[in-house]
């Protein structure tokens, strides 16, 4: 059974009510026993476990120092291009808004690796709009073996793929793979995708599973928070995870949980994600799986990412842009959407170091496998 066949078998409307139904004593027994246990990740989304954010923030402290110390891994998102074939509204890539296109020529690809490199980072993140004929499998195999000759650990964030295109990327050298289901709310999901092939909700929601069964190393899972209720769509998402690690059990997980941000023709959220809902959603996630990578970009401001990087994160990025040659040629207008945290690389660092944290530019060496 893939995940879609359980997805249909999960009544929204139930969890919903099953989810606002919850009280102090399910969130107190959730904190004594979370790992794993879908009700106790129910519980710890609740409106009921506000009350309960500061024992929740001091066990998911403890979780994430025993399992991964004091390191927070880094890395920097590479945008190849902005064209898209898709229309969602709340994206600035989205087709109809005018904005400028381009996608980036293998000189201007190499220009951007140079600064990265320069700049410390050994991971990264390779990101474009969805167009398969322009940005597409072709596309993706002639720049793959470009970038990993330069970096250990290359992940993507493009279209959905098939399982076999998949393959012929790991064999190229791909890690790991970010495929965000933006909603699990399917109504929600149609409103907002209204022109592509991202319109088809259940052949991306069944994306993690073309992944995991081509070998990529890690999948990372999203919700793009603020476009529905965040706490059901947080909820299915754990059971998304769930479902992957029971089935797939030797790839590795990771979450993302970036909030609405403004955009070219953007929308506003239709349920807004406060800071101390974010703080509640990170805790929640680390009580339930201890081995969990979190990432957080730089959508979030400077201040709340460093109080919020103790608590359960263990990957972010720093210095990013948004824009395909954004690093050589910054401010041109080509963005994805606006970051909140645009301090330097070693301002950054400077701040992890100093509450404590160290930075990881690389924790893994092909040689050993």
């Amino acid at each position: 059974m893939s995940f879609t066949e359980q997805f249909k078998q999960l009544n929204l409307d139930e969890l919903s009510m099953r989810l606002y139904s919850t009280t102090a004593v399910d969130v107190e027994r959730a904190i004594s026993h979370s790992q794993g246990n879908i009700d106790s990740l129910m519980a710890l989304l609740s409106p009921a476990a506000q009350p309960y954010l500061e024992q929740m923030a001091q066990k998911a402290y403890q979780l994430t120092r025993q399992r991964f110390g004091a390191n927070i891994g880094l890395y920097l998102p590479l945008y190849l291009s902005n064209l898209c074939a898709n229309e969602c509204d709340y994206c600035g890539f989205s087709m109809s808004n005018k904005l400028k296109r381009k996608t980036l020529s293998d000189a201007e690809l190499l220009a951007e690796m140079s600064i990265i490199k320069q700049r410390g980072f050994d991971s990264i993140l390779l990101v474009s709009g969805e167009h398969e004929t322009k940005v597409g499998i072709e596309y993706f195999k002639h720049v793959l073996p470009i970038v990993k000759q330069q970096f250990s650990y290359v992940a993507i964030e493009v279209q959905p793929l098939t399982e076999s295109e998949y393959r012929t990327l790991v064999e190229l050298g791909l890690d790991a793979v970010m495929v965000y289901q933006e909603t699990y709310q399917p109504q929600t999901y149609r409103k907002h995708h209204t022109r592509g092939k991202k319109q088809d909700f259940l052949y991306r929601l069944a994306t993690p599973d073309r992944v995991a069964a081509a070998g990529v190393d890690k999948i990372g899972l999203g919700v793009l928070l603020g476009l529905d209720d965040w706490r059901l769509d947080a909820l299915v998402m754990g059971y998304h995870l769930g479902y992957l690690e029971k089935h797939y059990w030797r790839t590795r997980y990771s979450i993302s949980l970036p909030r609405l941000r403004p955009c070219t023709g953007g929308i506003t959220p239709k349920v807004e994600l406060t800071d101390e809902g974010l703080v509640q959603l990170i805790c929640a996630f680390r009580l339930f799986n201890a081995q969990l990578e979190i990432s957080l970009s730089t959508r979030e401001t400077p201040e709340f990412r460093d109080n919020l990087l103790p608590l359960g994160v263990t990957n972010i990025s720093a210095g990013s842009s948004t824009e395909p040659g954004g690093y050589q040629n910054p401010n041109a207008q080509l963005d994805q959407f606006e970051i909140s945290d645009d301090r330097s690389v070693s301002q950054v660092i400077e701040k992890m170091q100093r509450i404590g944290l160290n930075p990881v530019w690389k924790d893994w060496e092909s040689a050993w496998f």
